[in-house]
């Protein structure tokens, strides 16, 4: 007996059972549930999407990397232990040991190209971040009208093609007619900066590229109009992560601008100057293209733009000795890091530990 909607009990009917003359419908008996039934097929569909497809889809990648990333890391510290001349294949390599890095270390123009890379390291390298850092606060303290055009201007020079951007160069060093000596030509007859000239001791007209005083330099100057405008985006960056609150709070006790540059913006910066210093270190370590095109690819007068990289290039391709070439990227890979490390020890530490604070 069940209860109808006001509390009348109501007969159930039977299946089967119907109203007086007329037969009920026959219900639809339910149907017991099964669970389903897992074939070898459904098993094999499962396991392929849940252990197998993901592997699979990102699997070029490894395959690229493997072939085109990792072998030749792996052949390049191989070959660093044997003398081996590409001409002959694979068959005229030689086991020599630690002949390679021995030599190394004993021959005069390795370090030479040592001494120039370093010094380019650090004459080009100081002052990108040096005219960098300022020019980001300026263009991040909004009293500079147009900052999108004047960023797209600074950055301007690091897309431009390195060959292009050194072949102008090239036009600007001219001895007779280059724009460089020109300007110097003019600034000399000044009456005014007369005094500088003669403390300078420059004989007009410079012969950049010709002359070994003036190749790093030249390359130098090069090396700075291209990547001051990169390392000023990075710091940009940095300092759109600053909150405001701090600057106004800074105005509000009276401090001045250079006040908020010195105890707010550069302790806050340290994080990504540290990441942009690395970055520098890692590059001008490794420069190739500009000293290449500016030199011919000889390196210049006396091998004064002769750098590592442009060093292992001659010898590798050029002169065949490719044990020694995988040598000396192991040795310069050697060099980057231990100087990456120390970089990191100087500011890396203290700057990420004063952010994390």
């Amino acid at each position: 007996m069940a209860m109808g909607p006001g509390g009348d009990s109501v007969r159930e009917v039977p299946h089967g059972a119907g109203t007086a003359g007329h037969p009920a419908p026959a219900l639809p008996r339910p149907v017991a549930a099964h669970p389903p039934t897992v074939t070898g097929r459904h098993r094999g569909s499962s396991w392929w999407k849940r252990r197998a497809a993901p592997y699979v889809f990102i699997s070029p990648f490894f395959i690229l990397f493997a072939v085109f990333g990792l072998y030749p890391i792996l052949f390049s510290f191989y070959l660093s232990f044997h003398s081996w001349n590409a001409v002959g294949g694979l068959g005229s390599m030689e086991w020599v040991g630690l002949e390679n890095y021995t030599y190394l270390l004993t021959d005069p123009w390795f370090w030479k190209s040592l001494w120039n890379t370093v010094w380019l390291l650090i004459v080009s390298g100081l002052p990108q971040h040096l005219i960098a850092i300022p020019l980001a606060f300026i263009l991040n303290s909004g009293l500079v009208r147009l900052r999108n055009l004047f960023s797209a201007s600074y950055f301007m020079p690091y897309i431009t093609s390195t060959v292009a951007v050194a072949m102008i160069f090239t036009t600007i060093y001219g001895t007779q007619y280059g724009a460089l000596n020109a300007a110097l030509a003019w600034l000399a007859d000044h009456a005014r900066l007369g005094w500088l000239w003669e403390r300078l001791g420059l004989e007009l007209p410079v012969n950049w590229l010709g002359r070994a005083a003036y190749i790093k330099p030249a390359i130098a100057i090069l090396v700075v109009w291209r990547w001051f405008g990169w390392n000023t985006m990075l710091y940009l960056a940095g300092l759109q992560t600053i909150p405001r609150e701090l600057y106004e709070a800074a105005m509000v006790d009276g401090a001045s601008i250079p006040q908020q540059f010195r105890w707010i913006t550069l302790p806050l910066l340290k994080p990504i100057a540290f990441f942009a210093v690395t970055l520098t270190i890692i590059g001008n370590m490794q420069l190739f293209d500009e000293p290449f095109v500016l030199t011919g690819g000889t390196g210049g007068t006396s091998e004064s733009g002769l750098t590592v990289a442009l060093y292992l290039y001659r010898t590798g391709f050029e002169w065949l000795y490719m044990g020694s070439a995988a040598a000396m990227s192991w040795m310069l890979f050697v060099i980057i890091v231990g100087m990456s490390i120390l970089n990191f020890r100087l500011m890396g530490r203290a700057g990420l530990e004063r952010r994390g604070g």
